[in-house]
């Protein structure tokens, strides 16, 4: 098997007028990192919440690994959603010990050395952090497991510039080389350095993918004035 993800004729519809996914048929390799890309309501949410179990498709099928969507899956699947879900009133160690006895392939350690870097104490409350220090934190949760897959959903969103430089080198820095790391975001100029391919989706539907030297090769354009371009109308 050549894909780490396989989607075939996925289709997410709510109601008849109301269709998030639209029969998306891909293949997604090993060792990439991927953008997601498209307008909002395109669908990139619904598709990365399939991924996860945490929606059911009304049609089609997605496997990681060969496997369909269920607690195998889950457990090597890193999923970094557009909100923050940890709770206020919890120190940043006590989520640590969690994520060992939950994650197999957690890496307190590295954890522990990402805070350190950042100068974040361990015994800090969630709820006095800063927006970007909780983004960064979040992050470090997720790229701390030896996953197969990566899935952050807007991980740049609302972050000064100097975190979002430190959110991309710890993505490039940390995670597995074997695995794949899925980037869902509007800020395509800050991000496109790191990708490898792209998807474009819109209205639900897939629209291109591709890898991003072609887009460059083909179109001498960078991802981002390309996406521009795609989506003018």
């Amino acid at each position: 098997m050549n894909g780490l993800i396989e989607i075939t004729g996925l289709t997410k519809a709510y109601d008849a007028r109301n269709i998030a996914v639209n029969n998306i048929t891909l293949t997604l390799p090993k060792g990439k990192i991927i953008g997601l890309l498209g307008p909002n309501g395109s669908g990139k949410t619904t598709l990365i919440k399939m991924m996860n179990g945490l929606l059911t498709p009304t049609q089609g099928s997605i496997r990681i690994n060969g496997r369909e969507i269920g607690v195998e899956t889950k457990a090597h699947v890193a999923y970094l959603p557009d909100r923050t879900y940890l709770a206020g009133n919890q120190r940043i160690e006590e989520i640590l010990e969690y994520f060992c006895d939950f994650y197999a392939d957690f890496s307190r350690e590295k954890a522990v050395e990402m805070l350190k870097n950042l100068n974040i104490a361990p015994d800090a409350k969630m709820g006095i952090l800063s927006k970007g220090t909780k983004e960064k934190v979040q992050l470090i949760l997720v790229m701390s497991r030896k996953a197969d897959l990566y899935i952050l959903d807007e991980p740049i969103a609302g972050v000064d510039p100097a975190a979002r430089d430190y959110i991309l080198r710890t993505i490039i820095n940390n995670y597995n080389p074997d695995a794949t790391v899925l980037i869902s975001t509007h800020l395509i100029g800050d991000i496109e350095q790191v990708l490898d391919e792209v998807i474009f989706m819109r209205y639900g539907h897939l629209v291109l993918y591709t890898s991003v030297d072609n887009i460059r090769e083909q179109h001498g354009k960078s991802v981002d004035a390309y996406f521009r371009e795609v989506f003018a109308c």
